[in-house]
């Protein structure tokens, strides 16, 4: 019987794949942490919308105040006066309790001649025509209590399709446009929109209180699925590295050899 000694099988240390796994951890470290972020923004964001939305109506006049410094008066509750100038309303598509329809966005003019543009709410597709409605057309003088909008600085998405002026159907809410089509002088415009509060109109149409605040908030999900990823990684690097440094010692150990 002799001993033989074995030659170890070096190979070579992966440092190509040990460095992109590092790579690799760090950008799922720095995915997890951005929506970490992300989810201390939205939070402050949805309790922002909540602290304004359960305060008390404004008059208009505070609004414009708030909206001259900020340039953000989203939900914030307003009450406004006015004369809704029923032959101008524009017509929003949208969709109500899985309805489909348009929202109808009436010009309520201000006893001071200037005009802001109220969303009174939702009406069936067929009801489009303000012929079908008539007793929701109210004449006079209104109180409008809802709340202050923001207007869009342009066209949400590229998907969405070109508002057909001709038709009086809008698919994003221009209002630079939805006032000249309404001949609205823009030195006379409110720059800003009123969602109407769910206050009952003669004839029951428009329906109003149509405004949604539903904000999405699945940053904590994210941001565990991208740490979970990173520690899975870690884990993975970890034991190839500990079952190659085993292989390399078993491959130095001696072996012993029966000849006969």
């Amino acid at each position: 019987m002799s001993d033989v000694a074995m030659p170890a099988k070096s190979a070579r240390f992966p440092w190509i794949t040990l460095s992109l796994s590092a790579i690799l951890f760090v950008i799922l470290i720095g995915l997890g942490t951005w929506q970490v972020e992300r989810l201390q923004w939205k939070e402050a964001l949805l309790a922002t919308i909540a602290a304004r939305t359960h305060s008390a109506p404004q008059p208009l006049a505070e609004i414009e105040k708030i909206w001259a410094e900020d340039h953000d008066v989203e939900y914030r509750p307003v009450t406004v006066t006015g004369r809704l100038l029923n032959d101008r309303e524009r017509h929003f598509f949208a969709t109500y309790e899985g309805y489909s329809g348009y929202f109808i966005y009436t010009p309520l003019q201000l006893d001071d001649g200037r005009a802001v543009f109220v969303n009174r709410g939702f009406v069936p597709y067929d009801q489009k025509n303000a012929s079908t409605r008539q007793q929701g057309e109210v004449a006079g003088p209104v109180t409008v209590t809802g709340l202050a909008r923001n207007p869009l600085a342009g066209k949400p998405s590229s998907i969405l399709p070109d508002n057909d002026l001709v038709k009086n159907i809008y698919f994003w809410k221009d209002l630079p446009v939805m006032a000249a089509q309404s001949s609205i002088n823009p030195e006379q415009l409110v720059p800003f929109f009123i969602d109407a509060d769910k206050t009952p109109n003669p004839g029951g149409f428009p329906i109003g209180g149509v405004t949604i605040i539903d904000l999405p908030n699945s940053h904590l999900q994210y941001a565990v699925t991208w740490y979970g990823l990173a520690a899975t990684l870690l884990a993975i690097v970890i034991i190839s590295m500990v079952r190659r440094r085993k292989g390399d010692k078993a491959e130095t150990q001696p072996s012993d050899l029966t000849s006969r």
